[in-house]
């Protein structure tokens, strides 16, 4: 221990013990008494009162675990002791508003396992909730235990108290605000039940719906509506503990926890349904899309954990990081920096740092982006506090407030700026030695008579190498140990291997100097000193070089082909093209085409452009309509949830702007598809139906606004699941999926009445999002694309249909089409198939190249779709197919991938052909769109480029570019001491009809 602290603990001791003033036990006492009451005075203090106020000089006077004062000069209250901080700086301890301290381990929950059948319903015998994923009675007070290791982690980065709550479910219950001080949970304690905690995961729960964050947004949505229902008109009915508790913590602060930018982005939509006011716990990529951000106007949380740089010294390592991942190695330390000039609120959170030794660390970097050291401090301070509902406690050194305070050595944002104490709840914590200097640096060592060099080199004081050299180049063979700032140097004096060591024993003073006695070659006592006159250079020379780093633009997706501007509306001229109308027109040669605020204004000859007008010349090119996919599982974050009736959950929910697919397909012609559910359950999910607007950030912007709502419905092997093993979840056969349907829609059009029927007056019923959708169905209003393959099924649902009076809008896939087309006409279905697949399961053993043409030949609309990403670009050629096979002619078969799907999805009043009025979705081919050899030069939606072969080039330039000197900046952070990570190669997963992710 060092002299200061040595006296100081005396001091503290001494004053402790004979202090009388008695404090008001809190419980029996089974002992002595520790009659301590902690009264100091804390004199020639920089007191950072606030974020944005500072007394110099001050004197902090604490007693009991409260602020007393805080005043200007050195004047000490009688009795109080006195500790003399000259030169340090006091800050209000850190708070952190997103913890799990003190937490039970949550284990993953799993509803489905080899040896176990699946778990339907609720797991928990008691009088919760129907589905295990919402917690909402749980109390972070009653399971919170201290834990000294990770409380002693967090005081030595500045943080007294946190918020800390069971990170399990969706939604999770109350949080308890805590300290991070040593002793009893009841000691700890601040305040229970401070916040309500959310997020999209259902953590614990073994139930199986649901297991995808889409199924996520409709469990949490029912949940509102049920808790509204259930304080009104259900409890009579029924007792929930769930939800009595879920409705008694809406007046609490409602934090969200997400997982990344869209998680973020599709709470806020729930918030904005429900009038709800969240917290948002970010991850640190909110840089990305501050536009949609500021519509938001988030309240956040955010970490500070930045990523590490990758190991890219082997080049197919590097070919492997993603362009995204490089880019956020580079761009994320400016996230805090680049919301605050947004004015975007936010807090710092440290809990889930990989590794705390790094929290100031990043805090400084941060900084160093341009994030104001005012910035920082009220958002670990004053906007934590305001959170937790505790500014009248915590957040600032003020008279009153608990005496939780860190003393640092110098400003706390600075390179030289440590904790060395935290005071929680006025109790002292010890994280650093006061007098630590930074022995890093160049050194005169002078030996008796003798004048050598000593440099001191290395990230810090524990690694540091230590050399002697003569003649400033002349490096001696050097041994050195420092231990509470002692000192055993030896060296040799001279290169000889003969010549003995000079051995030296010394201490470092308050400026870092040595000085001390030792031993020479021959064994004679001499005196010693080292002075230092230039401190790391090195250190200084990468830190300076941090403060002004070259960084690379933003993108827009962030993502491979992204662009720092997005893509922007034109008026535009195409000129002398061959033009696939799809109008009775048919295909017309050598015109022009003027698109302008998005439509196609006029077509004809001649047509003229003023000065800014973009020209196209399409001479010896084809101009068609975009080609429009019925049936595409692309843009997804996820594609299943597994109720057997899912009709609840929405792929609007789990839309992916920066999925490259869109792109790829963009390059390939296609400007729109519906994003439909898989095929895991008879009833899926909503469908989304988008516009490929390549660059837009928020999933929202993607919406083809004027598209009906669509629901996939599914038959056939993939539904009944019966190949499972262990699997009891009815239906388990074709006849059981029947029964779905028709036990569905009986429970529909009962809802539907009774919604209809209430005016007020009664108890009002249920909302129910699963029933709500089939109602949809019943009344017109959404319309049914199902999955099928085999003619017995079709038939079913079809005379289903007919019983509950609603019409199938579209029969996908539908291999065996051919066989029912007459019925299929009559009922008025559509069909939207593969071009020639067939044999891949047993259910299309049956399938025929020629089944487009078929039902076609019967007056059916028909669309070639993909249901896979690959096809999807080349749903061109796949339309060729039928002319191959079948002899259609070539514009009805371009109408299959064309005009037919718009009008399958009702939406050929806005796209489908080459008309005036229409949306300006069109494609400018290099040939034939028919022929193998036909590519996309352009391609247009709303009458906004969002390819061109022209521009594809540039951006693969510009790529190659960019990951050129990412790869060198990685390599130099890597050199100058960064660790760095291996790169984990990740696989590109294309989704399909029967694929099951479990988020």
């Amino acid at each position: 221990m060092n002299k200061h602290n040595f006296i100081y603990g005396i001091i503290v001791l001494l004053f402790g013990i004979g202090n009388t003033l008695l404090a008001q036990e809190n419980f029996t006492i089974n002992g002595v008494r520790d009659d301590r009451s902690n009264y100091y005075a804390f004199t020639n203090a920089s007191v950072h009162i606030s974020p944005t106020q500072t007394l110099q000089n001050a004197t902090l006077v604490i007693k009991e675990g409260k602020i007393v004062s805080v005043l200007e000069g050195n004047s000490v209250p009688k009795g109080a002791a006195e500790i003399n901080v000259k030169g340090k700086h006091i800050y209000a301890s850190f708070i952190d508003a997103n913890t799990h301290y003190g937490m039970p381990k949550v284990e993953k929950g799993n509803f489905w396992s080899w040896s176990e059948p699946e778990k339907i319903g609720p797991q928990n015998p008691k009088a919760y909730n129907a589905n295990d994923a919402i917690k909402a009675n749980t109390n972070a007070a009653e399971l919170f235990k201290s834990e000294g290791k990770v409380a002693k982690e967090m005081r030595s980065i500045g943080f007294g108290s946190a918020l800390t709550y069971l990170p399990d479910g969706i939604a999770r219950g109350t949080s308890a605000l805590v300290t991070f001080g040593d002793g009893k949970a009841n000691e700890l304690m601040l305040s229970e039940k401070v916040g309500a905690h959310l997020a999209f995961d259902k953590g614990s729960s073994k139930q199986m719906y649901p297991v995808s964050t889409m199924g996520y947004v409709a469990l949490l949505r029912q949940t509102y509506y049920d808790a509204e229902w259930y304080k009104t008109t259900g409890h009579e009915k029924f007792t929930d503990v769930t939800l009595e508790a879920f409705n008694r913590s809406q007046n609490f602060p409602q934090f969200f926890a997400t997982k990344d930018l869209f998680d973020l982005e599709r709470a806020a939509k729930v918030a904005k349904e429900f009038q709800k006011q969240y917290i948002y716990v970010g991850n640190g990529d909110e840089y990305q899309d501050i536009a949609t951000l500021k519509l938001i106007n988030p309240t956040l949380i955010l970490p500070v954990d930045f990523p590490q740089a990758l190991n890219v010294n082997d080049p197919i390592d590097a070919m492997n990081a993603t362009f995204s991942e490089m880019k956020h190695w580079e761009l994320a330390p400016s996230n805090l920096s680049l919301l605050a000039k947004e004015n975007i609120r936010f807090s710092i959170t440290a809990f889930d740092l990989s590794s705390k030794a790094n929290f100031l660390k990043n805090i400084r970097l941060a900084v160093k982006r341009g994030l104001s050291e005012e910035q920082v401090l009220a958002a670990l301070t004053t906007i934590p506090a305001s959170y937790t509902n505790s500014s009248d406690r915590l957040g600032t050194i003020e008279k009153g407030k608990i005496a939780n305070f860190i003393i640092a050595s110098a400003p706390l944002f600075t390179e030289e700026g440590d904790v060395l104490e935290n005071w929680v709840r006025g109790k002292r914590y010890v994280a650093k030695a006061w007098n630590t200097n930074d022995f890093r640096g160049q050194y005169t060592l002078t030996v008796a008579d003798s004048t050598y060099t000593l440099k001191v080199t290395g990230k810090d004081n524990t690694s540091a190498k230590w050399n002697v050299t003569v003649n400033d180049s002349l490096k001696l063979d050097t041994k050195a140990a420092i231990a509470d700032g002692i000192l055993s140097l030896s060296f040799k004096s001279d290169t000889t291997t003969k010549a003995t060591s000079i051995r030296l024993s010394g201490w470092a003073n308050n400026e870092g100097n040595f000085s001390g006695e030792g031993k020479n070659a021959d064994g004679s006592w001499l005196k010693w000193t080292a002075i230092k006159s230039a401190s790391n250079t090195e250190e200084k020379k990468k830190e300076e070089v941090e403060a002004n780093p070259e960084l690379g633009d933003i993108i827009f997706p962030f993502s491979a082909y992204g662009s720092k501007e997005i893509a922007q509306q034109e008026t535009i001229l195409i000129k002398n093209a061959t033009i696939w109308t799809n109008e009775e027109q048919g295909i017309i040669k050598n015109t022009d085409v003027l698109i302008k605020d998005g439509k196609i204004a006029k077509i004809g000859n001649s047509l003229k452009a003023n000065k800014s007008t973009k020209v196209i010349d399409g001479t010896g090119k084809h101009l068609t309509n975009g080609i429009i996919d019925e049936h595409s599982h692309i843009a997804l974050f996820s594609v299943n949830d597994v109720a057997v009736m899912s009709s609840m959950v929405r792929m609007e929910d789990v839309l992916n702007p920066n999925d490259v697919d869109i792109y790829r397909q963009l390059a390939g012609g296609v400007t729109s598809a519906q994003l439909l559910h898989g095929s895991a359950n008879p009833v899926g999910g909503q469908s989304a139906v988008i516009k490929f607007r390549w660059g837009k950030t928020n999933p929202n912007d993607l919406i083809f606004k004027e598209a009906k709502p669509f629901i996939k419905f599914a038959l056939g092997e993939n539904v009944k699941r019966s190949s499972w093993p262990m699997s009891d979840r009815f239906p388990q056969t074709r006849m059981g999926v029947e029964a779905v349907y028709i036990d569905g829609f009986t429970r529909a059009k009962v809802y539907d009445d009774a919604q209809k029927t209430y005016a007020g007056k009664g108890p009002k019923p249920r909302k129910d999002l699963q029933l709500e959708a089939l109602a949809q169905i019943l009344n017109d209003e959404r319309f049914i694309s199902c999955h099928s393959y085999v003619q017995s099924e079709i038939n079913m649902l079809m005379k289903v249909a007919d019983s509950f009076d609603f019409r199938v809008n579209t029969f996908t896939h539908i291999l065996e089409g051919y066989k029912v087309a007459d019925k299929m006409k009559e009922h008025g279905a559509g069909a939207s198939t593969f071009s020639d697949w067939w044999a891949y399961k047993f259910e299309v053993y049956e399938a025929i190249p020629q089944n487009a043409a078929l039902m076609a030949s019967q007056g059916i609309t028909v669309a070639i779709n993909s249901d896979d990403s690959e096809m999807g670009r080349r749903l061109n050629q796949e339309a060729a197919k039928s002319v191959k096979y079948a002899d259609m002619s070539e514009e009805e078969a371009w109408k299959m991938v064309t005009l037919n799907p718009a009008k399958l999805l009702h939406v050929d009043h806005k796209v489908g052909s080459i008309k005036i009025g229409k949306d300006a979705d069109l494609v400018l081919w290099s040939d034939n769109p028919l022929s193998i050899y036909a590519k996309p030069t352009h391609t247009l939606v709303d009458g906004t480029i969002y390819f061109s072969l022209e521009k594809d080039k540039q951006l693969k330039k510009d790529m190659q570019k960019e990951r050129a000197r990412l790869v060198a900046k990685m390599q130099a952070a890597e050199k100058a001491g960064d660790k760095v990570k291996d790169v984990a190669p990740k696989i590109e997963q294309h989704m399909h009809c029967d694929y099951l992710h479990l988020d």
